[in-house]
């Protein structure tokens, strides 16, 4: 197995961009090409569990000419 990444995202409470908010519960590594993903929650609707792609879940994005973050922590 190669190097794993050690970038992380703190659990707790964020919200999108757009107004939902989300319960991150860890990073994981997919088993097959090994990158980091953010395991998390919403906190509407059904429970279910999602991952996304840990530079997708940081990143930066440009909405009406400001950048923002696509997730941004608001809690623990």
């Amino acid at each position: 197995m190669s190097e794993l990444d050690n970038r992380t995202i703190a659990p707790g409470k964020y919200r999108h961009y757009k107004g939902p908010e989300y319960e991150v519960i860890d990073t994981v590594y997919h088993s097959e090409t090994e990158e980091l993903m953010v395991l998390y929650r919403p906190l509407y609707g059904e429970p279910a569990l999602w991952v996304r792609p840990f530079d997708m879940f940081s990143e930066q994005i440009e909405v009406n000419g400001r950048k923002l973050f696509r997730f941004e922590k608001i809690g623990d």
